[in-house]
């Protein structure tokens, strides 16, 4: 019996959802819709800090006065005080793992098209102008990730860092490799630098201020279940905005019910794709989301737990979802 609800029943990225749209297709639509509400997320929470955020062709976050680049963003964050400030360089989150934004650059030879994208503004004290974005994010889609599309990429990647811009880039794909080569592929198909485990997704925060030499980035890595980190955002000077980037996922899911797209009664398509850990965290989600249902709970009305199934080792938890008939 197909098992469906409104509600994502993963803590994080729904697996059974990204694996659907990358093995066939539907993210250009997710795409859309997810910076949509990451727009609208986002520029709730910037209004009251001085700063607005635009959908772009990509996503920047702008400062009110000053030149105005020509590429594109998914999202901008503009700043609304003309006046320069050097950029304060925040603690790294936890779960985040900081370097120095060349070593992250490095031998960058992989990477994606991007769609549209947000930017970030601050304010001036009329609100009727933008300038120079002060952040630029990015929501990676899994086309062309290699020939010339990638190349504009990267060199649009390139000269918004060099020109002091924050970069900030989400990466909900493990189908494909990272966009920085110096991070490890979660396919295992290429050896890098870094001494960093493989994640199906992660998030990337690049600060090139004062220089790109000189400058930092972030890595959030996170696996299957995880929630989805919160991302602390540099602005201007000592400015800057914690977003948790759970929020706008949860309502462009249900907002578009995407729920009826997904069948916890199935492994996802491609379910070999992920890594044994990354599995067996699948299967517990689907075992404790056909079990509730077998004892009568509604998974639109409630929580499903996961945390009686997290002793059991992938081999367990298959020959347990046998019961169901789950293929």
């Amino acid at each position: 019996m197909p098992i469906h609800s409104i509600h994502n029943l993963y803590r994080g990225i729904n697996a059974h959802l990204h694996s659907l749209w990358q093995a066939e297709s539907g993210w250009s639509g997710f795409h859309t819709n997810q910076i949509s509400d990451l727009y609208k997320t986002l520029r709730a929470q910037l209004l009251p800090l001085g700063y607005d955020a635009e959908i772009e062709d990509s996503l920047q976050i702008r400062r009110i006065e000053g030149s105005v680049r020509t590429p594109r963003a998914d999202v901008l964050v503009y700043d609304t005080h003309p006046e320069p400030a050097p950029a304060a360089v925040p603690s790294a989150k936890p779960g985040a793992f900081r370097y120095p934004a060349m070593e992250l650059l490095a031998e960058d030879l992989v990477s994606e098209t991007p769609f549209r994208a947000l930017a970030i503004y601050r304010l001036r004290a009329d609100q009727a102008a933008r300038g120079t974005p002060v952040a630029w994010m990015e929501l990676l889609s899994p086309s062309n990730k290699i020939g010339d599309d990638a190349e504009i990429y990267h060199a649009k990647r390139m000269d918004i860092l060099h020109a002091g811009i924050v970069f900030v880039e989400l990466d909900y794909l493990h189908e494909s490799p990272p966009t920085l080569a110096a991070l490890p592929n979660y396919r295992g198909l290429q050896s890098t630098k870094l001494a960093l485990r493989p994640h199906p997704y992660r998030v990337v925060v690049i600060d090139p201020r004062p220089t790109l030499e000189s400058g930092w980035g972030d890595v959030i890595p996170f696996h299957v279940d995880d929630p989805l980190p919160g991302v602390n955002i540099p602005l201007s000077g000592e400015d800057s905005l914690d977003f948790d980037l759970g929020v706008p996922y949860r309502k462009t899911f249900e907002e578009s019910l995407y729920g009826r797209s997904v069948d916890y009664s199935q492994f996802p398509l491609n379910f070999d794709h992920y890594s044994p850990f990354d599995q067996a965290r699948i299967a517990r989600r689907m075992l404790a989301v056909c079990e509730a249902i077998t004892r009568g709970d509604d998974p639109d009305t409630v929580a499903i737990q996961v945390a009686e199934y997290e002793h059991l080792d992938l081999d367990e938890v298959l020959g347990r979802l046998e019961a169901f008939q789950v293929e």
